[in-house]
């Protein structure tokens, strides 16, 4: 059986650790593509002098030319500018949009079949346009981001609970911004509800919610904190994977439910848009999302949130993305 061909277009630092992972996992060929002359080749080439120290036999190999991405069965894009200290994704748009419009026009020839992940900020925009350009069905195109900020929720949880991050279950939706949404109603510990386990803890309900208060609002701000720690870039080891858990999902049909930047046919009210929401991914990306009862105080965080989305969309058309 042919091994699978992974195209990451972007050689920066998630897009170098995204080839370490999925080489180290054996999960296909990786093509790794970047504007800037010897970068992705060297990157590569470190990578593949590991293989005998890691025990992997698949290709793995840099290049400038689109044209080598030909054929792709499955492609990562976290091509664009960085954030720096003091910027907001938002900020971001109007540069990344020019390069995701080359990007997809270039997955579009190359790689016609392929299913495409999205990391590039800011996120819901990027996959939205990378969608329209290359005009693929909208399960074929998706965004990484709520896999990251259920992880950073649920770690923090467990910090906070001093238990196993492994046993933590918790999911974030909504835009990846400012006003994502944690469900703080769902996160547990094995079942049992960490809002319960911190009232126990604290023998005091309006501490809990304070702290766990606190925690919503680390998630929310997490990627800025890592920025502001690193100073030169931003989160890159999380962040890659992240995008490894959604792409074992899709290349072996795993059926997983993860938190996905899929696009909405009015699943919880919301239509034409991509936005975080709980979804199964397999074979054929982005196979259905599961919807579950909203209360007041999350649909409204949830409508915010998406409002926050549409506001990011109509500058991107505007400015004639």
């Amino acid at each position: 059986m042919a091994r699978k061909k992974i195209a990451l277009i972007g050689g920066g630092q998630i897009g170098g650790v995204l080839a370490q992972l999925i080489a180290q996992k054996q999960l296909g060929d990786v093509v790794l593509f970047d504007i800037v002359e010897d970068l992705p080749q060297g990157k590569t080439l470190d990578i593949a002098e590991a293989s005998r120290v890691d025990g992997f036999d698949v290709s793995v190999t840099g290049t400038n030319n689109y044209k080598d991405i030909e054929g792709a069965d499955f492609v990562i894009i976290t091509a664009g500018l960085p954030r720096k200290p003091g910027m907001s994704r938002d900020d971001l748009l109007v540069t990344n949009a020019k390069i995701m419009k080359t990007v997809a026009e270039n997955v579009k020839q190359y790689a016609p079949n392929s299913t495409v992940l999205v990391i590039s900020n800011p996120l819901d925009a990027m996959v939205t346009l990378c969608q329209k350009v290359t005009g693929f069905p909208h399960n074929r195109v998706l965004g990484q981001a709520g896999v990251l900020d259920s992880s950073r929720f649920a770690t923090f949880i467990a910090w906070e609970l001093g238990v196993s991050v492994k046993d933590v279950n918790a999911m974030v939706m909504g835009g990846h911004g400012d006003t994502m949404v944690p469900i703080v109603r769902y996160a547990n510990v094995n079942g049992i509800p960490a809002m319960e386990l911190l009232e126990r803890k604290y023998n005091d309900k309006a501490k809990a919610k304070e702290v766990m208060d606190a925690m919503v609002n680390r998630t929310k701000m997490a990627g800025g904190e890592v920025v502001k720690l690193l100073k030169t870039g931003s989160a890159f080891y999380s962040p890659a994977s992240s995008a490894i858990a959604m792409t074992e999902a899709i290349l072996f049909d795993e059926k997983r439910i993860l938190p996905t930047c899929a696009y909405l046919n009015g699943e919880f009210g919301i239509k034409g848009y991509y936005v975080g929401v709980p979804a199964v991914l397999g074979s054929n990306g982005v196979e259905r999302v599961l919807e579950f009862a909203l209360d007041g105080e999350e649909k409204a965080a949830l409508d915010n949130s998406v409002k926050a989305v549409q506001g990011l969309v109509a500058d991107m058309e505007r400015l004639g993305f």
